[in-house]
């Protein structure tokens, strides 16, 4: 008669997701809405790399993201394999406000296809809509986005230097998710990590995690920062661009 309680759990995965970009478009700070629904008008930059986690509840499973936010800064760029190894799934983001950005997004996107796992789940998240005359809910403040360093349009106007159609053709001919979004106003945060959440295979939930991911969710997201900063020095004496 009464069956309330014995639904049967939703089945739960983890998925290892990485976020990658240029330094200053807002990964730190898409990942801080996302998380805790906040952020932070002059965030600092990240150092190597961050781990967070959230869950994103479907209909039928709820994902649990294991998220490695990753330095944009040239001296980090040897260490981005280190945290793609094994992804499921990575947001590459791009400054709607800076061409060179989509220019730098489109490389990580080469370079996930070429040496990422088989079948990842890639999204190219176009930040800072907030910036633009399309706006985001609530959006298009005087210090416009903020993320991590932002030095957008701050006259009132329309700061946006990429075109929808340009970064959606590309995204399209690459088998891209695609988002406009603002970290600053929410808008369309969610909405990315929910069709990622759709997006990965049933078989990919059901293989087992790599070890970086397990070891990774152990841990909080402080000590991860210590233990990256040590690794700060090795990647300059490897000759990375400064």
């Amino acid at each position: 008669m009464d069956g309330s309680g014995n639904a049967a759990p939703k089945p739960s995965s983890s998925v290892k997701l990485v976020l990658l970009g240029e330094a200053a478009v807002g990964k730190s700070s898409l990942v801080l809405r996302f998380v805790n629904n906040d952020f932070q008008e002059n965030k600092e930059p990240t150092i190597g790399a961050a781990f967070l986690t959230q869950k994103c509840n479907l209909p039928t499973r709820t994902i649990k993201f294991e998220i490695w936010d990753t330095a944009g800064q040239e001296r980090f760029a040897s260490l981005a394999p280190m945290y793609y190894r094994n992804a499921q799934a990575a947001l590459v983001v791009y400054d709607l406000t800076k061409p060179t950005s989509l220019v730098k997004a489109k490389h990580w996107v080469a370079e996930l296809q070429r040496q990422a796992s088989p079948g990842i789940v890639i999204a190219l998240v176009g930040n800072k809509l907030d910036l633009t005359h399309d706006g985001g809910a609530g959006g298009g403040g005087a210090t416009g986005g903020g993320d991590e360093g932002a030095d957008g349009d701050e006259s009132g106007g329309d700061a946006r230097k990429v075109s929808t159609d340009e970064a959606q053709t590309y995204a399209e001919e690459e088998s891209l998710l695609f988002f406009e979004t603002s970290a600053k106003t929410g808008h369309n945060v969610a909405d990315v990590f929910t069709a990622i959440a759709n997006a990965i295979p049933e078989t990919s939930l059901k293989s087992t995690r790599g070890p970086g991911a397990a070891g990774a969710a152990s841990r909080g997201a402080e000590e991860q920062r210590v233990n990256l900063s040590g690794q700060r020095d090795n990647a300059a004496k490897e000759g990375c661009a400064c």
